[in-house]
């Protein structure tokens, strides 16, 4: 794009809102202000580039298109299957994979794409079968009945949250909780790592449907080959959610054994996080799947969003570029840093590093909860967010952690020595920071004390620090 092509297009867009609703305007301009303010070390966001964000403004907004390329419920979709295909086709091509279906609206969609892909080829495909019945409406009223109950009655086996895992995976305030009897695999007590023998005792004596790999919250890779063996080796289908670290995936740092895409049955992910895209979803599948993943919708999608396909094949081409392969070994360059950084100033860090794009701080070592960790660090110009540790004893709401990540800030330019600056400023006030009390005198898990003088000067310095690397530096907006 032309230099000050970004300038004209965005304010010419903020012009067009304002004269309808200024506060909507206005909000869109304080979002920019904060975000090139603050330091932004939260695992699972970044900075899409102007021409994506663009992409998702847009005309293909008013379209309904439920279908797949080429098969749509509704005339006049020609043009929104260029789009989708464009996406399918990169999607494709960054991967490795045979499939790419690139409706879904955001992770948690793609991952119930997936779920009921499985269930739909491992359980009512059958059932079909044994009833010589071409579709489910064929089926009678007992065999529906039945057919339902054997579907909601299916087991998946994922990673424990405290460990890592995410709500998605079969936890029960999430619907896939309500659809699978779940069970978990978490980490070694001593070490924090997956035990792969352990989670082969566990799908032993659990026998489930679905083996789920991937996480929100663990700083190592996995071996993927192994955790395909394990599901093989009991009958299960294999699903990896690669949500987090697909950015590593696409740059070909995680390769090999650490690359789920050759050893998955099925493999979702969204498209923002490490992958720098719009916020959305993709499942990738080989051809077994293909036609049930293509049934999302009306399986358990709407309408498709076009305007966000169009965004999606925007940046799953600016991905396939030799430059992104270089921004994904920065952004575990980056992580490795922080991490060291971090530990060389005494922090605790589960697992004692990473080899991902995240660090988890157990923040018990500073007297605090994650929840007192997070304000006190967003008082002070730092973004993060709380997160469990395993074994957590404070629980998912006040946690013993501080989930932080390095995408957003390796987007920005950033290098290895600005983390160990940002690791002194975390450091910092996390060590300056003392648990409140309650009105009663007992402790509290939420109230912190925090001179506000020193989280003055920690954001002074965070912004100091941002200066040399603007956000959007060719965006000006007045």
């Amino acid at each position: 794009m032309p230099r000050n092509a970004e300038s004209t297009a965005f304010r010419s867009a903020l012009e067009v809102i304002r004269g309808v609703e200024p506060r909507v305007a206005d909000a869109i301009g304080a979002e920019l202000a904060d975000q090139r303010e603050s330091l932004k070390l939260i695992a699972s966001e970044n900075y899409a580039s102007p021409a994506t964000l663009l992409a998702m403004g847009n005309w293909f907004s008013d379209k309904y298109a439920e279908g797949t390329v080429g098969r749509r419920f509704y005339a006049g979709c020609q043009n929104v299957d260029t789009v989708e295909a464009l996406a399918a086709e990169h999607a494709r091509e960054l991967f490795g994979a045979t499939h790419a279906y690139v409706q879904p609206h955001s992770g948690i969609d793609a991952n119930l794409v997936a779920f009921w892909a499985i269930l739909a080829d491992r359980v009512e495909a059958p059932a079909l079968r044994r009833a010589e019945a071409r579709h489910v409406n064929d089926l009678t009223e007992a065999d529906w009945f039945a057919l339902r109950r054997e579907l909601g009655d299916q087991r998946m086996l994922g990673m424990s949250l405290d460990a890592g895992g995410h709500l998605t995976h079969g936890f029960r305030p999430n619907i896939s909780g309500k659809m699978f009897d779940q069970r978990s695999y978490g980490t070694d007590p001593a070490t924090g790592l997956v035990d792969y023998d352990r989670v082969a005792e566990i799908a032993r004596e659990f026998r489930p449907l679905v083996l789920v790999a991937g996480y929100s919250a663990y700083p190592r890779k996995v071996n993927f080959r192994i955790m395909r063996e394990i599901a093989d080796s009991v009958g299960a289908t294999f699903m990896v959610d690669m949500a987090h670290f697909a950015g590593l995936v696409a740059g070909k740092v995680f390769t090999g054994d650490f690359d789920p895409v050759p050893h998955a049955h099925i493999v979702t992910t969204t498209t923002h996080k490490s992958l720098r895209g719009p916020r959305g979803g993709l499942v990738l599948c080989g051809p077994e799947l293909a036609d049930q993943v293509d049934r999302g919708c009306p399986m358990v999608l709407g309408g498709p969003l076009p305007h966000v396909m169009a965004a999606k094949a925007v940046a799953l081409a600016e991905a396939r570029r030799p430059d992104f392969a270089d921004y994904a070994r920065q952004v575990v360059d980056n992580a490795q840093a922080l991490a060291e950084g971090l530990l060389r100033r005494g922090a605790k860090l589960v697992t004692g590093g990473t080899d991902n794009h995240l660090v988890l701080i157990d923040v018990t070592g500073y007297g605090l909860t994650g929840r007192q960790a997070e304000q006190a660090l967003l008082d002070s110009g730092i973004v993060t967010n709380r997160n469990a540790v395993p074994q957590d004893p404070n629980g998912a709401w006040y946690t013993s952690g501080i989930r932080v990540g390095t995408p957003a800030l390796t987007t920005r330019g950033l290098g290895t020595a600005e983390m160990d600056t940002t690791a002194e400023l975390i450091h910092t006030v996390l060590s300056q920071t003392s648990a409140g009390a309650n009105p009663d005198g007992t402790a509290s898990k939420a109230k912190y004390v925090l001179d506000p003088a020193l989280a003055d000067k920690i954001s002074r310095q965070a912004g100091d620090l941002l200066g040399g690397f603007p956000l959007y530096p060719d965006v000006e907006l007045g």
